[in-house]
């Protein structure tokens, strides 16, 4: 069995593998691109703070630590995770980033092919995220100020004195404006109207917003985050941005222009230009195999790939969370233990 990322999700299915009676190492793989535990979070901005995190679900049988609200994410996450990897033996190969999945030639495994060895297996976990692939839609025009995804952000200093269009409606430009208004000026610009949400979100808002992004992953369509249907939640940051008065939301202008933004005849200069507008699934691995739907996404019953029923993804559309992904890694082990009955080695094999 191999497990690809160890992220979240990824080590959420290796622990449900370990749990279901899979041998470290001997039944089972986890591969990492990274050189070191953390996913994602260890390219967060250093300036992004537990107390502003927006929402962190713990591992299973591990609680995080208590951590001081001040502490990077960039460092808490990672140390959480490095610990679990420890506490519960998994075994995280790494760094391996993997270029293909293939059908075996004339078998019924998988091949995972990477630069450090190719390996056999008859099913596959799949939690690469997101955070490789930043979206940035294109428009008309050319700035010649700067322009950066929020993934490449890294906090608020460079940008002093500055004016920054921040440009996007989810969390991570709530976070943007609550840090970059603090030491300039801010304009928010946002496709639509932003839903604030005053109230707690139970359990039942968050069935619906998951059934929501579910029903397009079901009809192989492009997935969009649960974040996206759920609107924007009471947050530290949210609070901050509005105390700074940065939550005046401009539409989405026509094009650029050497110095800012347009809007009909009306420009607004601007010194950067900030896209907080999200992220692709990163499964271009995945090519060979032909999961994509005509509409352009991976049809998904649970977590099982509709087109291959060995290959699970995890950490995709719906369970794109932190408690989504703990679940997700859960429903994955028990659909391949039904598939293959029982613990399967993933044995290297040498390199195509």
């Amino acid at each position: 069995m191999v497990v690809i990322g160890a992220g979240q999700a990824g080590l959420s299915a290796a622990y449900h593998l370990r749990r279901r009676g899979f041998v470290p190492h001997r039944d089972f793989v986890v591969l990492d691109a990274d050189d070191a535990p953390g996913g994602a979070w260890a390219h967060r901005s250093p300036s992004l703070r537990m107390a502003t995190v927006h929402g962190f679900h713990d591992l299973p049988d591990f609680e995080l630590p208590a951590p001081d609200p001040q502490a990077p994410a960039r460092e808490v996450v990672p140390g959480y995770f490095a610990a679990y990897e420890a506490r519960h033996a998994l075994p995280v190969v790494r760094p391996v980033r993997v270029t293909a999945v293939r059908a075996e030639p004339g078998g019924d495994r998988l091949l995972v092919e990477s630069a450090a060895g190719t390996w056999s297996t008859r099913a596959l976990v799949n939690a690469t995220g997101t955070w490789t692939r930043p979206f940035l839609p294109h428009y008309p025009g050319h700035f010649a100020g700067r322009q950066l995804h929020y993934a490449d952000y890294r906090g608020p200093a460079e940008f002093a004195g500055r004016t920054v269009a921040v440009v996007g409606g989810g969390a991570s430009a709530i976070q943007l404006l609550s840090e970059l208004a603090a030491v300039g000026r801010t304009l928010w610009v946002t496709r639509r109207e932003p839903v604030f949400r005053e109230g707690p979100f139970g359990e039942q808002d968050g069935r619906a917003a998951v059934a929501l992004v579910e029903e397009r992953v079901r009809q192989g369509l492009p997935v969009r985050s649960v974040v996206s249907v759920t609107g924007l939640g009471p947050s530290v940051a949210l609070r901050r941005a509005r105390e700074l008065g940065a939550l005046h939301r401009e539409p989405m202008f026509d094009r650029l222009t050497e110095h800012g933004l347009a809007w009909g005849e009306r420009e607004v200069a601007v010194d950067a230009v900030i896209w907080a507008t999200g992220f692709r699934a990163e499964v271009g691995h995945l090519a060979p195999l032909g999961l994509r739907e005509a509409g352009g996404g991976i049809r998904l019953d649970g977590t099982r790939a509709v087109a291959d029923p060995r290959i699970h993804l995890v950490g995709y559309g719906p369970s794109a969370s932190t408690i989504g992904a703990n679940r997700a890694g859960r429903a994955a082990v028990s659909g391949i233990v039904r598939l293959i009955g029982a613990p399967a080695a993933a044995q290297p094999v040498p390199a195509a």
